[in-house]
């Protein structure tokens, strides 16, 4: 079964109601290894050398984060700086993540229609999220669609219980190999109907 790493970045998890429950579903989860890079981190001197490590040890590498203008919050992009290293990420020699594929499992406080073409932001959070895609691919991994939790700011408790039983259904759908690249190559976004087989 394919393992799967969790890199977590949410500089104020206590304010998070959405990422405390989605976090606890993937700490749940068997074949789920779980980095929370602040926890980790609190000083931000990332350690390459155990970062590295984790990734070689699993196959599919899944980002949680909240939507930081329109980016990642600064801890992700420092650690994809340090840890992505040229010779060992990718470069001639650099061949360390290659077939391993890369999610991102990402919660925005606008609704779904802020993020459609006519929305209030025009342009989708895939198309926000295009310089992950591009590094993914430069480190030659496949790179998945974002699972998206929209509208988090106006979420109650069973929609928040709700989103985290759909994450823990990625997980295993991730988990299982139940994702097939080709076929969601061109969605904006996870949805279940990628991993249940529906139409």
């Amino acid at each position: 079964m394919p393992r799967v790493l969790v890199a977590f970045a949410h500089p104020a998890l206590e304010k998070s109601r959405v990422h405390r429950a989605l976090l606890a579903a993937a700490s749940r989860h068997p074949a789920v290894t779980v980095n929370d890079l602040y926890q980790v981190y609190p000083d931000a001197d990332i350690d390459v050398g155990r970062e590295q490590a984790l990734l070689r040890e699993h196959d599919i590498v899944l980002l949680q984060f909240p939507m930081y203008w329109y980016s990642t919050p600064p801890i992700l992009k420092l650690w994809q700086d340090l840890v992505l290293e040229h010779g060992w990420a990718y470069g001639r020699t650099g061949h360390a993540l290659a077939g391993k594929s890369l999610a991102c499992a990402v919660t925005a406080g606008g609704p779904r229609e802020a993020y459609e073409p006519g929305g209030f932001n025009r342009t989708s959070i895939r198309q926000f999220l295009l310089p992950l895609e591009s590094t993914t691919r430069l480190c030659r991994m496949t790179w998945l669609p974002p699972w998206i939790v929209h509208g988090t700011h106006r979420l109650d408790p069973e929609q928040i219980t709700r989103a985290a039983a759909e994450y823990a259904e990625l997980l295993s759908a991730l988990a299982e190999g139940r994702i097939d690249p080709v076929r969601v190559a061109e969605a904006d976004e996870l949805r279940p109907i990628h991993w249940t087989g529906g139409s």
